[in-house]
């Protein structure tokens, strides 16, 4: 919510991702910024450019939007990138609200 604060709606999702990473870093947590994730097809494991915006602890993925409003695509997304990567909880963050409470989506593989 800092970042939001701070910086407003109307940025590219790189900033807040960005600011956001850092934000949690300096509070102590690991994080990990655009963490490949591969796709096992076939016992073959594949290279295929799917990216988690910010995997934090090896917990849990933050995936940055600054959109409308959330689609089911967005849904679907971080839902694949909870199943591919085997974990259990995730959040979609949209920052293109007025008050980022309404941009919070927690996502329970």
């Amino acid at each position: 919510m800092h970042v939001h604060s701070s910086l407003g709606p109307g940025l590219l999702e790189s900033a807040y991702e960005a600011c956001l990473a850092y934000e949690l870093e300096k509070s102590g947590l690991l994080v990990h910024k655009q963490l490949s994730l591969p796709l096992d097809y076939d016992n073959v494991r594949l290279e295929v450019g799917f990216r988690i915006d910010l995997l934090v602890g090896n917990r849990f993925v933050v995936e940055v939007k600054t959109v409308e409003k959330f689609l089911p695509i967005h849904l679907a997304q971080i839902l694949s990138y909870l199943k591919l990567g085997k974990y259990p909880l995730g959040f979609l963050l949209n920052f293109n609200v007025t008050h980022m409470r309404q941009g919070i989506k927690r996502v329970v593989a």
